[in-house]
């Protein structure tokens, strides 16, 4: 740590932690009046105005699961696509996420851009797409991707890092060698969700929370207390 960045002498973690700022000057408002009918429409409308105002990795989410026990397990993951059927990401049916989703299909995504003080958090059922779909993502990822992919021991004991270097090169020649070569355990998901919250920070009128519900057909929206 630098000198001038140190900590003054005493502090304790909580009082650092608090005197951390959260959010920076000039953040956009959400007038709720001035949105789409449906949380897809508004979400890309939120990750454009991400993208342009330089936010790092806008794509990057937090896919939160829980298997049958209720158990709840959370990790980053990187957000593929957005339509109407809903948020999609992709893993190995083999991994944490894959054998909770399989055994309780609720899970929840949750999205900062802190930048422009916003939130955006997707719950409902996670649905696993057909294998041509899934063999399409995983194809379309770049070379190092689909080592890692076919390595495919995730979550499991390492003996040492020279194991899984090992495993990676090996992968990796395949992939160059045969170019068409695709796990079989990786799957595609869509998240249908059944609510969608936009959470909106402001400079000086507190918070404003705009949340999306759907019956199976139609979206209703409405305010909720911040």
């Amino acid at each position: 740590m630098h000198p001038d960045t140190a900590p003054p002498s005493g502090t304790t973690f909580r009082e650092r932690v608090r005197a951390l700022p959260t959010f920076g000057p000039g953040l956009p408002a959400l007038d709720p009046k001035d949105t789409p009918s449906t949380p897809h429409e508004l979400f890309v409308r939120w990750f454009d105005q991400a993208v342009d105002a330089g936010v790092q990795a806008p794509h990057a989410m937090t896919l939160a699961t829980a298997d049958a026990a209720g158990r709840v397990h959370a990790r980053t993951v990187v957000l593929k696509d957005v339509s109407a059927d809903g948020w999609w990401f992709a893993g190995h049916a083999t991994s944490g996420k894959g054998r909770d989703l399989a055994e309780n299909p609720h899970a929840a995504l949750t999205f900062l851009w802190r930048e422009l003080g916003r939130q955006v958090r997707v719950t409902g059922p996670a649905v696993p797409a057909d294998p041509e779909k899934s063999a399409a993502d995983f194809l379309a990822q770049p070379d190092h991707s689909r080592a890692a992919g076919l390595v495919n021991r995730q979550g499991e004991p390492l003996g040492s890092r020279e194991d899984y270097t090992a495993a990676f090169a090996n992968a990796l020649d395949t992939v160059r060698a045969e170019p068409g070569t695709v796990s079989p355990t990786w799957t595609s998901y869509s998240l249908a969700p059944t609510e969608v919250e936009f959470w909106q920070s402001s400079d000086t009128t507190g918070q404003t929370r705009l949340l999306y519900r759907t019956d199976g057909n139609d979206w209703t929206k409405g305010l909720l207390w911040p």
